[in-house]
Formats: C-alpha cells, sequence, structure tokens
C-alpha cells in the first residue's frame, strides 16, 4: 500500500524545487539574441548577481553547473604550480581543489573533520608560517552539503588579515547562495562563486562567479586562462561576449524572475524563512535522537547549516528509509554522500520552500522511522511544529 499519490516533495539539496512563476517565464518563445530587451536583461542579471552577493565587484554569468564556475574561478586567477590552501569541512571544497590539481596547481589541504566547521585561528596560524608567501589562494565552502556545515567566513577573512597574508580568499556559496547572507565585500572576501539549482530557484545550468579589484588584478597575470571562462573575454563590448556565444535565453527568462522573487519577499526575510525552517528541521531531529539510532552529522549547534541537515543513522539502513519516504510517500531526501556514504541521509531546507513542505518532509521521515522500526524519540514533528507556531505569530490586522 502506497500514500504516494500527489505533488512530489524534492527535499534534496539540489535541484531544488523550481517555483512555478519561474517556470511559466521560461515558457516563452526564443527571442532575437542581439535585441535590445536581451542586452537589458543581461544588464540587470549581472548587477541584480551581484547585489544577492553584497558586492561592487564584477559579476559573470557562465552556462554551467557548480563545476563549472569552480573552473571558472580557477583558471582566471592561477597559474600551473601555484599553491593553494584548501579548508576541509566536507567533501566539496575538497573537489574544487582537486580539480585545481588537475590543472597542475600545488594543492594544500589544511585538516578539518567532516563534523565540524573551519577553525579560523588554524587558518591564520598556517598563513602566518607561510612566511614566503607561496600560497596564492585560501578556498572554502561557505555551506557544505556533504557534512551539513556551515563556516564562517567572516572570521576566516579575519584570520587571513590577522596574518598579513597576501593569498585571495575565494568562496564556495553554491549551497548558500539565496539562502543566508553572504557579505562579500565586508568580508574581505576576493573571489565568489555559486549555481542556479539550489538559493536561487532556477534550474540548473547557470554559474556565477565574481570577483573584486584585488582578483581581477592578479586575473592579469594568470596563465591558466582559457578562452570559454576569460573574464577579459566576457568583458568585452559584444553582448555575446558575455556568454562566449549565444545566451541562455531561457535560463535568463528563469533566472530574472527568481531574483525578481527574492527581492520582493526581501533578502532578510528569505534569510529569516530559511533559518526558522531550518530550526524547525533541527528541532525534530534533536527529539529523534533521544533514541540513539538518530542523530546531527554536526557536533556543535552552531555549525550546522540553514540549507541542509545531515543525518545520521547510526547501524540503521538510511537506504531503507529513503526509499520508503519516496516510493511509499513521494518525499526524496537527500543520500549520504563521500565518507557518509550508506551512513546518513540529508534533509534540504532551501530555495522554494515554505512550511507546509517542511512540516510535511518530517511528518513522513517520523512515519518511516516506525514503520520501519528504528529507535528514535516520538515527538518530533509536532516539536518542529510548536517551534513555528512560537516563532511565526498571527497577522495582525
Amino acid at each position: 500500500m502506497s500514500v504516494r499519490a500527489g505533488r512530489e516533495f524534492l527535499a534534496i539539496p539540489g535541484p531544488t524545487t523550481v517555483p512555478d512563476e519561474v517556470l511559466r517565464a521560461m515558457h516563452r518563445p526564443a527571442v532575437d539574441i542581439y535585441s535590445g530587451p536581451l542586452l537589458a536583461l543581461t544588464d540587470s542579471l549581472l548587477r541584480d548577481v551581484a547585489r544577492v552577493f553584497n558586492t561592487k565587484g564584477h559579476a559573470y554569468i557562465y552556462i554551467a553547473n557548480g563545476h563549472g564556475a569552480w573552473e571558472a574561478t580557477l583558471t582566471n586567477v592561477l597559474s600551473k604550480g601555484d599553491k593553494i590552501l584548501v579548508l576541509e569541512s566536507g567533501r566539496f571544497a575538497i573537489g574544487w581543489g582537486d580539480n585545481a590539481r588537475r590543472m597542475g596547481v600545488d594543492v594544500e589541504v589544511l585538516k578539518g573533520d567532516m563534523r565540524r566547521a573551519e577553525r579560523p585561528a588554524e587558518v591564520e596560524a598556517r598563513l602566518k608560517a607561510d612566511k614566503d608567501g607561496t600560497i596564492k589562494a585560501v578556498l572554502v565552502a561557505q555551506i557544505d552539503t556533504a557534512s551539513g556545515v556551515v563556516n564562517d567566513i567572516a572570521a576566516i577573512g579575519k584570520a587571513m588579515r590577522a596574518a598579513k597574508h597576501d593569498a585571495l580568499l575565494m568562496v564556495d556559496a553554491v549551497a548558500s547562495l539565496g539562502c543566508m547572507p553572504f557579505e562579500m565585500d565586508a568580508w574581505g572576501v576576493d573571489v565568489a562563486m555559486s549555481g542556479s539549482q539550489k538559493g536561487m530557484m532556477t534550474p540548473p545550468g547557470l554559474g556565477f562567479v565574481v570577483a573584486n579589484d584585488r582578483a581581477r588584478e592578479v586575473h592579469k597575470k594568470a596563465e591558466l586562462r582559457t578562452p570559454y571562462w576569460d573574464w577579459t573575454e566576457r568583458e568585452g563590448a559584444q553582448h555575446y561576449q558575455k556568454y562566449a556565444g549565444t545566451p541562455p535565453e531561457h535560463l535568463l527568462f528563469g533566472l530574472r524572475q527568481a531574483l525578481d522573487m527574492l527581492f520582493e519577499e526581501g533578502l532578510d526575510n528569505v534569510h529569516r524563512r530559511h533559518r526558522l525552517l531550518a530550526e524547525a528541521v533541527r528541532r525534530a531531529v534533536g527529539v529523534w535522537s533521544e533514541g540513539q539510532a538518530i542523530g546531527f552529522n554536526i557536533i556543535e549547534q552552531a555549525e550546522r547549516s540553514d540549507s541542509v541537515t545531515c543525518v545520521l543513522t547510526n547501524g540503521h539502513d538510511p537506504e531503507a528509509l529513503r526509499a520508503y519516504c519516496n516510493k511509499q510517500c513521494g518525499v526524496i531526501l537527500g543520500h549520504g554522500i563521500g565518507d557518509l556514504s550508506g551512513k546518513a541521509f540529508r534533509v534540504a531546507h532551501m530555495g522554494h520552500v515554505n512550511a507546509p513542505m517542511i512540516l510535511g518532509t518530517l511528518s513522513v521521515i517520523e512515519m518511516s522511522l516506525n514503520a520501519l522500526g528504528v529507535p528514535h524519540g516520538k515527538g518530533g514533528a509536532q516539536a518542529a511544529i510548536d517551534w513555528l507556531g512560537e516563532q511565526v505569530k498571527a497577522w495582525s490586522l
């Protein structure tokens, strides 16, 4: 017996649910790529992508996923043989560094832990030890979706300045942009990148890169530059140069609508919505963990992200739970990846998400724990309801 009929809930950390308004904006004929309206669209998108990153720096839009945006950042500021420092707190900064290694970059990993955030003091100490300034860049993910951790980018930037080191600070904001604050200029970030398929509520296929003046100065001497990714080429006078060819029109139409929705809600409100819904998930997991079979991957409460929660199953099969949620109820959870494969599941709470979606997802997870006989504390979904009921007050007329 299944109760799956109805709209499927996609609770994976990307791609996330695309709003109907975005889908409708994309459902239109192609237009002349040289027309004034499309040029104006590009100008508005470059301006507003930079606005979401909170930077006066230059924005670039690529026809690419996050891995492509990784490559865009690396090729534009590095040369073969350069050394970079990768901060480990999950899987994705490591993957970013692996890409650099394959391009001939010397990669050092500052050893971390899948269960905690980066320690800024360790970054400061390593950079102070680099007396000759051989490290050209520091790579870190603001949120790592594999581990569910959030790193304090402001503190890392402060640590780098305290070390008086010239390395560029480069940040992966794929899982954080549009979900939590990103203060590129205030935090001292030189290069940042993201993608369209998570908090930006647009189908996969667009990669975003922003660079400040310091990074663009370094770019002039970078020797890994290639025609497609090259910032200089994309700053050319012709519109097609912004995309190294034909613009991805329909993704751009969708992105325009998604940005309009974010700005209409207000970025502060968007971030608060994510915090509230993320805490609702954490309240539920906290109750379930009383049965000792369920637990948080990230140990410290303050280091758990507002985009995704990684849940350990401590000897029980997370794939059985995921299969039950999907096949019996129509809720698709994320699977554990990397070192957490077969040990965890992930609940995404990012992008176009609201209370019914989160509460429905949590109720189905609790239902599956009951059905599969996984020991857990009772009333996790109710704890989430109680939390939201306390925080979201009645509208006063």
